[in-house]
């Protein structure tokens, strides 16, 4: 069941990190703090405006960025199947290259939400999947999540 947890309660850790470019493209990216519980490769939900997307973790030589946010792990996966959502946030919000955003931890570095600084949200947090029903879906290829 979704637990409504504000970005300002007592467990939400918040991050500085700001926005980047991804690679040679103008496209946004995500440039996470290095103090954030997480790894390259990592598949993380990340809430953006009151809706949980996946996203992987990818590593460049600054360290981990978030280059997109998808509908499902598949898309996430296989990024240019999709609508990138995090271009699309980015752009409803004005935020471009070296424009800073928080990043709260809502759920030991599995679930994430981002804000603009300043700005209170309220996160529908779910309960992370069963790791081993998700391997075996994964296994299969039937974990679209």
């Amino acid at each position: 069941m979704p637990e409504q947890l504000p970005s300002d309660h007592p467990s939400v850790q918040t991050f500085r990190a700001k926005i980047a470019r991804s690679g040679g493209t103008r496209r946004p990216c995500l440039r996470v703090p290095d103090d954030v519980p997480a790894a390259e490769g990592d598949f993380i939900r990340l809430h953006l405006d009151g809706t949980a997307y996946h996203a992987r973790l990818a590593g460049d030589a600054s360290g981990l960025v978030v280059r997109g946010a998808y509908d499902n792990k598949r898309l996430a996966r296989t990024p240019g199947e999709g609508e990138n959502r995090l271009v699309e946030w980015c752009r409803e919000h004005d935020r471009g290259p070296d424009d800073a955003v928080e990043l709260d931890e809502l759920d030991g570095g599995y679930q994430f939400g981002l804000r603009v600084p300043g700005v209170r949200t309220v996160y529908r947090v779910t309960e992370r999947p069963n790791d081993s029903l998700s391997s075996i879906a994964e296994k299969f290829g039937l974990s679209d999540e």
